[in-house]
């Protein structure tokens, strides 16, 4: 292997460098959105006569095509699965676990598969979003972009976010929900240290779509808002009731997606049965075609009748979770936001039927709804909070949304515990909780790191052989084994119990209560840290196998938290404060005047 240069390696550790590929990726980030929405436009005029400037709610599709383009879809979606599939068998790794598992590691060619098959979903009306293809494409190609010039891992999970950052401000011109969007659900967090390149990348990407189509928000509101104090407490029943509908959805989607396995039909005829069963829900309900762009312009400005908002909230959670369940591509991010639309103006409507005196604006309603539902579903708080705003460009509802958001978000993590991505990630068990770094933990096994050593007595020796060979004091814990070597329990010598018995008859075995909980050389060092605390032992044995249970060796959990420690500040990149940008680069603190 060639020794890098020392130039090539200050390039690598120049926080302008990164900066300067954090806008590249922003400008990938918007053309590549760009380039996906132009190809949608073209696929829903093949499919239903749109226009480019139209969206599926403005025209009269007819009953034919609203039955029959799902269906087509679906077979086109379900035959470029199976000939990716027999092309590359392997899962497609989203950015978030690529961050939480490979160090910002993405394929390009298994994204731009991922993309193709969201087009053919969005495009022939399945009821998702396009989001995931953007986000998959910008952060994949920002991965890529990454890894050729060598970066650190941590630096190419934050290229990773920039992408992301890059292709959401771009999808929405909305910068700060791209840049928020990448700290909460690709980054992980928020720091100094990736406040610059991923604030830059978003703004790039919303200002390169915004110098290609336009500076307008997407999302116009058309007349002015007003919230009285009454309407927080209102707000607040919002969030919690988003929240259980957020709920619901996630586990509805597994739930059909579940059901669809157990058909007996081939995979690649999914798509084709469950789009039949959207084409039969956009009959009656042609707004649910689609992520929703069309159907949230409607519920902002002149809105829907009551009795019909009931019915479409329920037609587009199954045509939702139909999608996604039957084997459609795409995500729930701008269905969340159409649903939360929907949601929380139904929840005003009926406020103003009730009663005049409850004074509630519909309007008002449905952006909170937005928020909180996108909220309970996709997680980030912060991220629905900006999207609202910036989308609408009305701020004068900044409150009322954080309200409704920050509920939802607080209720669905106590009462459920996941968003849909990391749902999705147990299910497949994964122990993906958010996109932190966790990956390099996974590599760091029991086995190389157990001391070979270990204290051992047999069970059925008599306490008084105990005392002999491990005085007390003169060790902390002693592993007991049965007659077959394998391992039974562990006892301290100390304890006033071993050290004040006077049976004779007593054997080490009476002494263990129950057996105590051990490690396998293949448990990495999370689970070992897990079962220390659930143990509350400072040392445990680590056995061959959980079967014969013999020992082979034992770690403590002092060394397990100073390894831990160690291999944490190693993947942080060695740096020694997280100032970023804001603190002087290696070399140029001042020392002084050089003597002569």
């Amino acid at each position: 292997m060639e020794q890098v240069l020392p130039a090539e390696r200050r390039l690598r550790d120049s926080e302008l460098f990164l900066l300067a590929l954090a806008l590249a990726a922003g400008v990938v980030a918007g053309v590549g959105v760009v380039l996906i929405d132009l190809l949608l436009a073209f696929l829903r005029w093949v499919a239903f006569g749109v226009g480019s400037d139209q969206h599926l709610i403005d025209i009269d599709l007819g009953p034919a095509r609203v039955l029959l383009m799902p269906v087509c879809g679906g077979l086109l979606v379900g035959l470029s699965l199976m000939l990716l599939r027999r092309w590359r068998p392997r899962e497609i790794v989203d950015a978030i676990e690529a961050n939480a598992l490979l160090g910002g590691r993405m394929s390009v060619s298994d994204s731009l598969g991922l993309v193709a098959a969201t087009l053919l979903s969005g495009g022939f009306g399945a009821s998702v979003g396009m989001e995931a293809a953007y986000t998959q494409l910008g952060a994949a190609l920002a991965s890529r972009l990454g890894r050729s010039v060598e970066l650190r891992r941590d630096d190419v999970r934050t290229l990773v976010g920039c992408g992301a950052a890059g292709a959401i401000a771009a999808a929405f011109n909305a910068p700060l929900t791209g840049a928020f969007y990448a700290f909460e659900l690709i980054i992980g967090s928020y720091t100094l240290q990736t406040l610059a390149p991923v604030g830059l990348a978003a703004l790039t990407g919303a200002l390169v779509v915004r110098g290609l189509v336009g500076p307008t928000p997407i999302f116009v509101v058309w007349h002015e808002i007003s919230i009285s104090a009454s309407d927080y407490p209102a707000f607040f029943c919002l969030g919690l009731a988003s929240a259980g509908l957020g709920i619901l959805v996630m586990k509805g989607v597994t739930s059909t997606e579940a059901l669809f396995r157990s058909l007996a039909v081939p995979r690649w005829a999914r798509p084709a049965i469950g789009g039949l069963l959207i084409g039969a829900i956009a009959v009656p309900f042609p707004q649910i075609l689609g992520g929703g762009h069309g159907g949230i312009m409607r519920a902002l400005h002149s809105g829907f009748d009551l009795a019909f908002l009931a019915g479409l909230i329920v037609a587009k959670i199954l045509a939702s979770a139909v999608s996604i369940g039957a084997g459609f591509r795409g995500g729930l991010f701008s269905t969340s936001l159409f649903l939360g639309s929907l949601f929380g103006s139904f929840i005003g409507s009926g406020l103003v039927q009730l009663g005049p005196q409850f004074g509630a604006d519909p309007l008002v309603y449905a952006m909170v709804g937005m928020g909180a539902v996108a909220a309970a579903i996709v997680g980030a708080p912060v991220t629905m909070i900006m999207i609202v705003l910036e989308t609408t460009g009305e701020f004068s509802a900044m409150i009322g949304v954080m309200v409704g958001v920050v509920t939802a978000a607080i209720a669905v993590r106590h009462w459920f515990g996941y968003s849909f991505a990391t749902w999705r990630f147990h299910l497949r068990g994964l122990s993906i909780r958010s996109p932190e770094d966790v990956g390099w933990i996974n590599e760091l096994l029991v086995g190389p790191m157990m001391r070979r050593d270990p204290a051992v007595i047999a069970a059925e020796l008599p306490i008084d052989g105990l005392r002999k060979r491990f005085p007390a004091g003169s060790i902390r814990q002693v592993f007991v084994v049965d007659g077959r070597g394998g391992f039974c329990g562990i006892i301290d010598p100390g304890d006033p119990s071993v050290v004040n018995d006077a049976e004779e008859s007593k054997t080490v075995g009476d002494l263990v209560s129950q057996p105590a909980p051990f490690l396998l050389p293949s448990d990495d060092l999370r689970t070992a840290l897990d079962r220390f605390s659930q143990a509350a032992q400072e040392t445990l044995p680590v056995v061959d196998n959980p079967k014969d249970r013999r020992i082979i060796g034992y770690m403590s959990e002092a060394y397990a938290l100073r390894r831990y420690a160690h291999e944490l500040e190693r993947h942080r990149g060695g740096r020694q404060d997280d100032a970023g940008i804001f603190s002087p680069a290696p070399g140029d603190t001042p020392t002084g005047p050089k003597r002569p």
